[in-house]
């Protein structure tokens, strides 16, 4: 095997001893960890350093990357003997990315780089994760039975974002790749789960599908194929397949819209890069609101917050008929000749940020109508009232990413936080709506 090989499956033998914590307790744990970081420091060349090293830790001769791997569990550790998070997610998520990580170089030793290798840490990450979950269960003495929704969803959701975050940022820090992904299973399990294994595990397998439809129709990359996967993960076990139907609707028409006319629009010079496919920082721009607010929906219905669910159940659907009114506004005007600066209303070249056309906006309409419809049949929250207003929070949102574009973007704000901020505004609007409107009733 080569080098990196057995380098990954000798971090992989080192994640398994953070069964370490439930089987002896936090003192000798500590020992442990101490033992390990002491060796790390004092072996600086021959087999065993050329087994651990990375090549930066060459340049210096220090097992760097172990002591790092050590630290990052040491930190969720501490979490959670101080903070009570619970152990099933420090053990979880730290042989989660031993084990994916061995999964994904064994792999790449008959691929490249890329969906398939991928593929891989997902699956021998989720095996493991699930595997460090079920066994820190059974030394603690907690049932299995009740747990195995919970153990699963926290498994699909960790590896999710741990893949997401090697594909698009830090292939190779392990620390902070562990202590985001068991940061956010810490909040996960906080959440109570309304659906079954066998319920979670079709949830994964439409998302997953659907996922690979975007990234095959080439209307995602390989981090907004995962980021689109988790997001839509999180939305069917925390809110429910209307919410995924909601929210799917965005990443369809939108993804779609984007290949409207594409060939005209790259001769414009207005086209997606990437021959359109949407990468990570655009999905999570139009959804990281949306999501937000099905997280706030979960927590709200467990009572760990003071609100209404159902402001939060406006607030996601107002932003999603943001995001789809934005998108299909500036994908369709965006052909059309003749574009007015929102804030003057002079003519500007097409493609100008906070340029519109009239064809755009009837488009953008539309796209915050299909998902006004959508909410009032999937939500039976949503009555005719509500849907208009969740129609005229999108067009709000449509407004405000425009005259962002044509005041902020580019000196002070990026595209994504244009596009943030629209979404954020139809999500606050909405709610803000209903929430006067139950005042006054």
């Amino acid at each position: 095997m080569t080098a990196p090989v057995w380098r990954a499956g000798a971090f992989a033998v080192l994640s398994t001893l953070s069964l370490a914590l439930p089987l002896f307790g936090p003192e000798p744990t500590l020992i442990l960890a101490s033992v390990v970081i002491l060796g790390a420091l004092i072996v600086t060349d021959g087999r065993l350093f050329d087994l651990l090293a990375y090549p930066d830790d060459y340049e210096d001769g220090r097992l760097y990357g172990v002591i790092a791997f050590v630290f990052g569990a040491g930190i969720l550790g501490f979490f959670t003997t101080a903070f009570s998070m619970p152990v099933s997610v420090l053990v979880g998520t730290v042989v989660l990315v031993g084990y994916g990580n061995l999964a994904e170089r064994l792999a790449r030793r008959r691929v490249e780089h890329g969906v398939r290798s991928v593929t891989a840490f997902c699956v021998g990450g989720a095996v493991a994760g699930v595997a460090g979950q079920i066994a820190t269960l059974s030394i603690v003495g907690d049932s299995l039975e009740s747990a195995l929704p919970a153990v699963l969803f926290l498994a699909a959701s960790g590896v999710l974002l741990a893949a997401l975050l090697r594909d698009v940022l830090l292939l190779y820090d392990d620390p902070v790749i562990m202590l985001s992904v068991g940061l956010l299973l810490w909040l996960l399990a906080e959440l109570e789960t309304a659906i079954g294994p066998v319920e979670i595990l079709a949830a994964l397998a439409v998302t997953i599908a659907l996922g690979y439809v975007s990234y095959a129709l080439d209307t995602a990359s390989i981090a907004g194929m995962l980021t689109g996967i988790l997001l839509g993960l999180l939305t069917i076990v925390l809110g429910g397949y209307g919410w995924f139907v909601v929210l799917i609707s965005f990443f369809g028409i939108g993804g779609l819209s984007t290949k409207f006319r594409y060939d005209e629009k790259e001769t414009r010079g207005v086209a997606e890069d990437n021959d359109g496919a949407r990468g990570s920082g655009n999905v999570l721009g139009n959804s990281a609101v949306g999501v937000a607010a099905v997280l706030g929906y979960a927590a709200s219905s467990a009572d760990m917050i003071p609100t209404e669910p159902e402001l939060f159940l406006f607030a996601f659907a107002g932003s999603v008929a943001a995001a789809m009114s934005d998108t299909l506004s500036s994908e369709v005007g965006s052909v059309f000749d003749r574009p007015l600066l929102i804030t003057t209303l002079e003519p500007v070249d097409p493609g100008t940020d906070g340029g519109v056309t009239w064809q755009g906006t009837v488009a953008g309409f539309v796209g915050a109508a299909i998902v006004a419809v959508l909410s009032f049949g999937f939500f039976a929250e949503v009555d005719a009232a509500g849907t208009a207003i969740i129609a005229t929070a999108g067009f709000v949102g449509m407004l405000v990413d425009s005259v962002l574009g044509a005041t902020l973007e580019g000196t002070t704000l990026g595209n994504q936080g244009v596009n943030f901020l629209a979404t954020l505004s139809g999500a606050i609007f909405c709610a803000l709506v209903v929430l006067s409107m139950a005042a006054l009733a």
